[in-house]
């Protein structure tokens, strides 16, 4: 399906950052075999679990061809045991799978969603049985003290490259299925982990129900409660208002990292407590929401480091701003979005220059002369511009957003479709291949099918 999108505002900053941003994106396109990828970009030539699925799904909206290949070479290399590999390089043309580390997993929702650009049930399946197959390898091999709670055993694992909250003589990586000794805190039982099976778990449920199969949409979809169950019972604090990992001998890691925000993105907390993290913690200027929001680390916290250094001890990660929007979106906080979207260009600034961290007291990028087209950066800025003054895609549904903002006209070419959103004053006029369907009211977003008949109104 050919994918593109159109983009124009009376917004120097916005309009300058969208243009800057699909240029540099271009730049981050590598053949790895025979398959044109986005590789992470900003120093980083490889595609990781933690971010290209993701991103590829993001980049679908201007490169269909692209986002699959993001997807599939993750399924195509997973090994003989069902593990997806964490990262991949190419060298020589070749394609290398690399297994030292999970790094993160941003990749069940985005695959899913991918089904829906031609409905291949061939890919279906194929993602179907690459999902289950991952999820028995987790519950095979990493809850090796058998306490039900899956667990981390290396730094890389949830990619917190150089966090402290693992302990000092926490590795970088971890190799095989034994787990690893000598550590003071690892293995951890791990609030990430767990959201890994559960977000699985949910989307092996949702392809049951596509396939009309209640009886195993059922069964997935209970496995998949039992995960959330067991979380909320033994990593989350109901006094403190958010999860926390449990070091190997089951004591609490009393670190404030950000990472019930991950959970939010995962699906894997209840609304209700999700709820209470964003009330006490996300939205606390003393923690979380900081001139530049979401660092790393409460920035009140003993652990918290403001270090300019690729490190989630402390600022706050481009990657996180990324994964920001879906976790916000999950639980209703739609209006957010923009408002974070703002910021991220605030602090990019007029420069454009797309880096991996920023000061959270500042809002300074760091590493800026030295570091530049990272790829959550980039795709960052493009998702917060569909979501705030744009028009995308998900599913079988059209979403149209109308956050205030200077005057734009935003249209997403999808295949046969033309979306296209003009804003002007408070209202933005709703097209469908240049027929109008609806005037849409400020601070607000419409959710409609594929023909244009409003399903939601959303506040933002």
């Amino acid at each position: 399906m050919q994918t593109s999108v159109e983009f124009s505002s009376a917004d120097v900053l916005e309009e300058h950052l969208f243009s800057e941003a699909e240029r540099k994106a271009k730049e981050n396109i590598r053949v790895f075999g025979d398959r044109r990828v986005l590789i992470e970009g900003g120093g980083y030539m490889k595609i990781w679990l933690e971010t290209q699925p993701m991103g590829g799904e993001m980049y679908a909206k201007r490169d269909t061809e692209i986002a699959m290949n993001n997807v599939l070479l993750f399924m195509e290399n997973a090994n003989e045991k069902g593990r997806l590999p964490g990262s991949i390089k190419c060298e020589d043309g070749k394609v290398i799978p690399e297994f030292n580390k999970f790094q993160g997993y941003c990749f069940p929702i985005h695959a899913l969603n991918l089904y829906y650009i031609n409905k291949d049930r061939d890919y279906l399946d194929f993602l179907k049985r690459t999902l289950a197959a991952f999820d028995d390898y987790l519950w095979k091999y990493r809850d090796s003290d058998g306490d039900g709670c899956l667990e981390t055993w290396c730094v890389f694992d949830t990619g917190e490259d150089n966090t402290l909250r693992f302990g000092p003589d926490a590795e970088n990586y971890a190799i095989g299925e034994k787990a690893p000794e000598g550590m003071s805190i690892l293995p951890a039982a791990s609030m990430d982990f767990m959201s890994y099976s559960y977000s699985t778990r949910d989307v092996l449920s949702r392809i049951a129900a596509i396939e009309g199969n209640e009886e195993v949409e059922k069964l997935w979809r209970t496995k998949a409660e039992d995960v959330k169950c067991k979380m909320r019972n033994y990593l989350w604090d109901n006094e403190r208002s958010a999860f926390f990992d449990r070091d190997k001998n089951h004591n609490v890691l009393p670190t404030l990292a950000h990472n019930t925000l991950r959970c939010m993105y995962w699906g894997s907390i209840g609304k209700k407590d999700a709820d209470a993290f964003v009330r006490k913690h996300l939205l606390n200027p003393e923690e979380f929401w900081t001139k530049m929001p979401l660092p790393s680390i409460a920035v009140n916290d003993p652990l918290f480091r403001n270090v300019t250094e690729n490190a989630w001890s402390g600022q706050s990660e481009a990657l996180t701003y990324q994964r920001a929007i879906r976790a916000l979106e999950n639980y209703g906080y739609d209006y957010l979005v923009p408002v974070l979207g703002r910021k991220l260009m605030t602090a990019i600034g007029m420069d454009g220059v797309f880096v991996q961290q920023y000061d959270p007291f500042t809002m300074k990028p760091s590493l800026a002369g030295e570091q530049d087209s990272y790829g959550p950066a980039i795709l960052s800025v493009l998702e917060y511009i569909a979501h705030s003054h744009g028009v995308y895609i998900e599913q079988d549904r059209i979403y149209w957003c109308n956050a205030e903002g200077s005057s734009s006209d935003y249209t997403q070419h999808w295949g046969d479709r033309s979306c296209r959103i003009v804003r002007s004053g408070d209202k933005a006029e709703c097209f469908i291949n240049d027929k109008k369907l609806f005037s849409l009211p400020i601070h607000s977003k419409a959710i409609t099918d594929l023909d244009g008949n409003i399903i939601k109104l959303i506040y933002l």
